[in-house]
């Protein structure tokens, strides 16, 4: 008989630890799933340069930047090339989602209008690794 007493208690209690367990996971933020994500909204031309407006969230505590680079697609091999980066300093890293704009400045010739160009987008850490990285094309 007191056997079958601790097995119910047992079985009880570890019944409750997983229901308990189960309620700690559902109050989690969901936000935190989707923590140091990248998205590209837009690439614009800002003459001689650029502008890639991205969406992007990142876990409190991160210190990395965010780099975009861009490439004219083109056979000449005198390709425009443009690189901007958004310092620690002003990314707001919370799990929330938040918009900003990278200013992109070319490296020695210009973007123009009708330019076909392929933009990268990444997180560039202290120990000099990337990650998150999107790409897209886009006309200008």
């Amino acid at each position: 008989m007191q056997g079958s007493r601790i097995r119910r208690r047992l079985a009880g209690a570890t019944t409750v630890a997983a229901l308990v367990g189960a309620g700690i996971l559902a109050a989690a933020p969901m936000a935190a799933a989707k923590a140091n994500l990248i998205a590209i909204d837009k690439v614009a031309l800002a003459a001689p340069g650029l502008t890639v407006d991205v969406t992007y969230s990142c876990d409190p505590g991160m210190n990395h930047q965010l780099v975009a680079n861009a490439e004219q697609i083109t056979s000449s091999k005198l390709a425009a090339r443009g690189a901007g980066t958004l310092k620690v300093d002003k990314l707001v890293c919370d799990y929330a989602d938040h918009t900003a704009q990278v200013r992109l400045r070319p490296a020695d010739q210009g973007f123009a209008k009708g330019d076909k160009v392929k933009v990268t987008v990444f997180y560039f850490d202290d120990d000099g690794f990337r990650y998150a990285d999107r790409e897209t094309t886009a006309t200008l």
